[in-house]
């Protein structure tokens, strides 16, 4: 990797030569088409929340990673829902009028050729990182007032004192210093993107598409893995599937074999893979728009289950079945949770691995049976893996499921390798099976049902990928 030299960045003549020369490079972003029109409803929508109110939405800038290197930037998912805009140091400002709110999006101009910092922004320049849309450029692609951050900075910042402000988002560079997050925005947001529109569900049926193609990557480099690679073959499978046909992966994709599947999140990703394991994968495409998938399926390296992991997968499997049956509109958020919990109970139960009866398992006060299932069964799903977390109770878990909703449905058992509660037989098996669920008018959609659930369709489905 490059790195700046200060000794040249002091020589004028050199700075001068440098930013000499140049031509313009390209400038137009590539925006999915309908993101305009999604993001500009969606600000129409904010705004009746909040007359009277400035509303101001950063997008955020990069973390540092170590020293001067910075992880990849990915824009704040309030700001990407409002705006469409990855653009880092971007913000979003919606002043307020009668009726409703002027919206102008604030982008730091891009530091070309002839500019102050051309050779020293290392971060920026388009010297170092290439060619970045100008304003105009951002205008045209998203249909919303684009003006430049760094020469409107210091005057917008007075002028917000004037009237009350919300912010959200994270808030980054100077503007931050005259705003403070709010809560009360953040939270309103987090409950309008329970609903999803017709073009963001049609974003998420292209992320968890692409994931199925993961997958079957995946399943198609299993004796790669077993040879050689371990879950890091199979991890880097999939991540690069996910950044060829996506932004990356939604989040930090788990592969997880043998006694590592019980872990629920795996991120190391760095223990072999052997004939005899299950491996639980749990990744999901990131669309170029940003929203992500969430699938989840445990299959045989070798190929075959034995008898012991196929009673395991079977039981999650009459979970995974009774909690799809319970979405759609009208249900509690929680039924698809406590149909799946039920089915866990029951079996666990009829295993002797439950110390009490299944009705006492059940009730708030006991719940033996999550100690092999400590997490939940399901969330929202959309521009964040875990969608809408800022939301309200009563708006989240305690509301009845709608149309546009776009949940996951995931029960799993985990017999970690060291639980002696655990038959010797089960000890170091885990089983998930994750789904992504549209809530429809009629009913639900599985959206990942490419992918089989049950033992023996796995195998098969194994089984093809590596011819």
């Amino acid at each position: 990797m490059g790195r700046t030299l200060p000794i040249l960045s002091q020589n004028e003549d050199f700075v001068r030569r440098i930013g000499a020369g140049w031509s313009a490079g390209p400038r137009a972003p590539r925006v999915p088409e309908g993101l305009a029109s999604s993001a500009a409803a969606h600000r129409e929508t904010l705004s009746q929340q909040f007359l009277g109110t400035a509303l101001v939405v950063f997008a955020g800038e990069a973390m540092l990673r170590n020293d001067d290197n910075n992880f990849l930037f990915r824009a704040d998912s309030d700001f990407l829902w409002l705006t469409g805009c990855p653009a880092e140091g971007a913000v979003l400002v919606m002043t307020p009028r009668s009726g409703g709110h002027d919206a102008v999006l604030y982008i730091p101009e891009p530091i070309t050729a002839g500019s102050p910092s051309f050779l020293e922004s290392r971060n920026h320049s388009e010297l170092w990182v290439g060619p970045s849309p100008d304003l105009r450029g951002w205008a045209d692609a998203l249909g919303v007032e684009v003006r430049s951050l760094h020469s409107a900075e210091p005057g917008l910042g007075t002028s917000l004192r004037a009237v009350p402000v919300q912010a959200a988002g994270r808030l980054a560079g100077p503007l931050a210093a005259t705003t403070s997050f709010s809560g009360a925005l953040a939270q309103t947001i987090s409950e309008m993107r329970l609903i999803k529109d017709a073009w963001e569900i049609g974003q998420l049926r292209e992320a968890v598409d692409a994931s199925v193609g993961g997958f079957n990557a995946v399943a198609a480099e299993l004796e790669q893995s077993i040879e050689f690679g371990g879950e890091r073959w199979l991890q880097g499978t999939f991540d690069r599937h996910a950044r060829t046909l996506g932004n990356g992966v939604g989040y930090g994709s788990i592969v997880a074999a043998g006694s590592h599947a019980p872990v629920l999140h795996w991120t190391r990703s760095d223990g072999p893979v052997l004939p005899n394991h299950l491996v639980l994968l749990d990744a999901g495409v990131e669309t170029n728009s940003f929203y992500s998938a969430d699938v989840t399926r445990t299959f045989p390296a070798g190929g075959t289950f034995s008898a012991e992991q196929r009673a395991v997968h079977d039981l999650v499997q009459a979970s995974h079945e009774a909690g799809l049956a319970a979405v759609g509109p009208g249900r509690q958020f929680t039924d698809f949770h406590f149909a799946a919990m039920e089915v866990i109970a029951q079996g666990l139960h009829d295993w002797g691995m439950l110390p009490v009866s299944v009705d006492e398992a059940l009730t708030d006060s006991g719940q033996h049976h999550r100690r092999y299932l400590i997490c939940g069964i399901g969330h929202h799903l959309g521009l964040d893996v875990h969608d809408c977390s800022r939301a309200r109770h009563e708006h989240y878990h305690a509301a009845a499921m709608e149309p546009g909703m776009v949940i996951t449905v995931e029960p799993g058992l985990y017999f970690h390798e060291n639980d002696e509660t655990v038959p010797p037989e089960l000890r170091g098996i885990g089983v998930r099976i994750e789904d992504d669920i549209v809530v429809t008018e009629t009913g639900s959609e599985v959206l990942s049902a490419a992918l089989p659930i049950d033992a023996t369709g796995l195998e098969q489905w194994v089984a093809q990928q590596r011819r």
